[in-house]
């Protein structure tokens, strides 16, 4: 979850790593630091705070003439797990005897063991992190050769980690590793770069190597020597970034958040190109390396992920039912890899994740993997551990998301996820007329989307009249319920109003007694199966004086005077209604967040990519 910089080469270290920090941001912004190595000594500058306050006191420290001689450094951005945001607890963290330093993504689970161990030997600690710890067992092992106390002392941790370390007597070579925690290694003319994201290389080089768990690497200017955690060298495929820097900035936008969510018809176009077959009336996805007759085959389907994407989960359960008649079942990743699951040869287990490196998602993968699961991966980052890991699978396409409030990546997913449905619809039960005829809605899906984004400002003066609520109510039936989980989801993580979606069926079974004129409803009145039943249940909602909101289908004129407000959205499909439908709720807690002056890409406590259990 905290962001990771490493650069040696021919450039500034600091502005390398300065620059690579601000694109990882996302991943953690409670506090920052950097380490240089210069003259064979040891230059360590951490703040608690944001990026910016690190890059001030950076420049206030190191004079130009020295930011522009240092060529080799590390940098991180935290996302605070063990101890809170302060400067001691910021990485780098040093060992010991002060040479060596190293940033950390992961948790060291055996780390108060091995604090102890190390105490009784004269260790002290001048932090409450584990990371602190994993540094000063690496000094222990120390004896000149970096790469191999690195290797020897992993051997002793239980836990994750991606770890850059470097030290005052090997000034042009960096050590990583990585387990559970994701890194990125850039290749370029006589520079190399390593982050836990690609946005932070994609400025400098396009080459890049991913490593897998348990690899280590040795960085300098030529390059990367890979070896696993014996020490033995590797081999590691060079991959190529298809997307540029320009896609991970804000574009004149306020927020990269609002940003995403006008990227969506452009990013849900993407996902679609060439994935529509209109002659069969079914869907083309290579990534499954599936035949009709294996699909055919599949029996059951089981849906893992966590968070959005366990809501987008929610709704492929919908799709897969109906269009392929298969039997599905959604689950929690965390719940999913700690409860024996059944499963049998003829099932299909997808994980949905956008970054590809869930925690929880990732150990499902691999509990479906070993008990003979047929495992599918659904990502947005091309190379990353959950789609290497599984081997197949669809990649979503949606470009890079930097907002931690995930929005089109969660469109794209359920286009892909409908998309599935039909392709294994039509493997069983659908006629060609009929996938036909859905594959005309699917290609819909981006203009009904720029028909929401066109009614932004109405969706503006309805957030207007709801910015100051404290508790939010968000109702739906069928396929709307997860999107009304969603939307809840949106809200409270960017605004911090107290949001909660409910099935309206579950309203009178207990959450209806928190109703007051307080406590506004938003509901799901889409021009649907079970509109009549949600119009009842905002009657409810109005009866107890609760304000309403109604997400409404244009021209349905019945359902208006039901609500105190409207978010209207197109004529479609209830296959494809989720979708625009999650947009408008996305623009709306959007600008509830805005009005309220919320940090909105950057919200409290929270961090893009959750690599940690």
């Amino acid at each position: 979850m905290c962001g990771i910089v490493g650069y040696v080469g021919s450039k500034s270290a600091c502005d390398v790593l300065l620059g690579g920090l601000k694109r990882l941001e996302y991943r953690g912004y409670d506090s920052a630091g950097i380490a240089v190595v210069e003259s064979g000594q040891l230059g360590i500058l951490k703040d608690k705070g944001k990026v910016r306050d690190l890059e001030q006191t950076v420049y206030a420290t190191w004079d130009e003439t020295f930011r522009r001689r240092v060529g080799l450094g590390i940098a991180h951005t935290r996302w605070a797990t063990h101890g809170s945001p302060t400067a001691a607890n910021a990485h780098p963290h040093t060992d010991q005897s002060g040479r060596l330093a190293m940033v950390h993504n992961g948790i060291i689970e055996n780390y108060a063991a091995l604090k102890q161990q190390l105490a009784a030997k004269g260790h002290r600690f001048l932090s409450q992190t584990d990371s602190e710890v994993l540094i000063h067992l690496i000094g222990e092992f120390y004896q000149g050769n970096l790469c191999e106390a690195v290797c020897a002392a992993l051997k002793h941790v239980e836990g994750t980690y991606g770890i850059a370390v470097v030290s005052a007597d090997a000034p042009e070579a960096i050590v990583v590793a990585r387990k559970g925690s994701p890194l990125v290694i850039g290749l370029g003319e006589n520079e190399t770069i390593v982050a836990s994201d690609v946005s932070a290389i994609i400025a400098h080089t396009r080459q890049v190597i991913y490593l897998d768990d348990d690899d280590v690497a040795i960085i300098t200017r030529a390059g990367a020597e890979v070896r696993n955690a014996h020490n033995v060298p590797v081999s590691r495929a060079v991959a190529n970034v298809d997307w540029d820097a320009g896609a991970a900035e804000k574009g004149g936008y306020e927020h990269f958040m609002l940003k995403e969510i006008f990227e969506q018809p452009d990013a849900l176009q993407n996902s679609l190109r060439g994935r529509l077959d209109p002659a069969m009336g079914t869907a083309i996805l290579s990534g499954l390396a599936l035949s009709p007759r294996e699909l055919a085959g599949i029996r059951r389907i089981v849906i893992v992920g966590c968070g959005t994407s366990l809501h987008a989960g929610m709704v492929g359960k919908y799709y897969f039912e109906e269009l392929a008649g298969m039997p599905t079942e959604v689950e929690q990743a965390a719940e999913y890899r700690y409860r024996n699951p059944i499963i049998q040869p003829e099932d299909m287990v997808v994980a949905i994740s956008q970054s590809g490196e869930t925690a929880d998602t990732l150990a499902a993968v691999r509990e479906a993997k070993q008990k003979g699961a047929l495992v599918v991966g659904l990502c947005n980052v091309v190379g990353s551990t959950i789609a290497r890991e599984t081997g197949r699978g669809i990649y979503l396409h949606a470009g890079p998301e930097i907002g931690v409030a995930s929005t089109k990546a969660f469109t794209c997913q359920l286009a892909v996820l409908l998309m599935m449905a039909l392709k294994l619809g039509r493997c069983r039960r659908l006629s060609r007329q009929t996938g036909i005829e859905i594959g005309d809605e699917i290609r819909t899906i981006p203009d009904l989307v720029k028909r929401v984004l066109a009614g932004n400002d109405e969706i503006v003066r309805v957030a207007q009249q709801y910015a100051t609520a404290r508790d939010f109510f968000f109702l739906g039936r069928g396929c709307m319920y997860p999107v009304a989980m969603e939307g809840a989801l949106k809200l409270k993580e960017i605004s911090y109003i107290h949001a909660e979606g409910y099935h309206a069926a579950e309203l009178k079974h207990g959450p209806i007694a928190l109703l007051d004129d307080q406590v506004p409803v938003l509901a799901m009145l889409n021009d649907i199966a079970g509109r009549d039943k949600m119009v009842s249940n905002v009657q409810e909602c109005r009866a107890r004086h609760a304000p309403t909101i109604g997400v409404v289908t244009e021209g349905d004129t019945d359902v208006v005077q039901n609500v105190d407000e409207i978010i209207r959205i197109p004529r479609c499909s209830h296959l494809t209604a989720p979708i625009p439908t999650a947009v408008a709720l996305q623009l709306f807690s959007y600008h509830v967040a805005r009005i309220r002056n919320c940090p909105i890409d950057q919200p409290r406590n929270l961090a893009k990519s959750v690599t940690v259990e």
